[in-house]
């Protein structure tokens, strides 16, 4: 289960950043659909960013995951609003909902709600 864990954090961590990082174009363009200010989107990613060096920290310091986890499936709920409110297609919510569950799995477990034995 441990090893699972890590590998739901790294995931989750590097996938946010790979987007956030390499693809920001895409991100600019998003949130212009959305038709959020700058300041919005700024903040998004630094919070994004920064809960991301958390979870992968979390390896070895794991006190502050259960909070990173919850807070990166908050923002990944505000992403699925987003894309409902301009009506994108489903293929459009899928990464960020796929994100959404690792982020829930990985606080479910620091939280002590889901235990899995191997």
């Amino acid at each position: 289960m441990e090893n699972l864990v890590i590998i739901a954090q790294l995931v989750l961590a590097l996938s946010v950043a790979y987007v956030w990082i390499f693809r920001f174009d895409n991100i600019v363009l998003e949130f212009k659909q959305y038709g959020l200010p700058d300041l919005i989107r700024n903040f998004v990613g630094a919070s994004k960013i920064a809960l991301a060096t958390i979870l992968i920290l979390g390896i070895w310091y794991p006190d502050p995951v259960l909070y990173a986890a919850l807070s990166m499936a908050f923002l990944m709920i505000c992403a699925q609003l987003a894309h409902f409110k301009v009506k994108n297609p489903i293929s459009k919510h899928i990464p960020s909902l796929i994100l959404l569950l690792i982020a829930l799995f990985i606080a479910g477990v620091y939280a002590g709600i889901i235990t899995v034995r191997i």
